[in-house]
């Protein structure tokens, strides 16, 4: 399925691809995921993509996208199914 919004595939590339994705979850103003592989997340690219803030703690990775984070999740989930 495609997405809408084009930055839901760079985000997903961001993050390490679709492979890399354990979970994906909008929370507030957050994109919050598990992934595999912590080192395969590019934070610049997010920071690039116009994430506000990347914090990564073990393999939990949050992206802070702003308002429109629940649009992102969506689309990503969409790509990811």
């Amino acid at each position: 399925m495609k997405a809408d919004d084009p930055r839901a595939a760079s985000y997903l590339k961001a993050l390490g691809g679709a492979e890399n994705i354990e979970e994906i979850e909008p929370c507030t103003t957050r994109l919050r995921s598990l992934v595999h592989d912590p080192s395969k997340v590019d934070s610049p690219a997010l920071r690039e993509l116009g994430a506000f803030g990347v914090m990564i703690n073990g393999r939990v990775v949050q992206v802070v996208v702003g308002p429109d984070v629940d649009v992102v999740a969506s689309e990503i989930n969409d790509l990811l199914n």
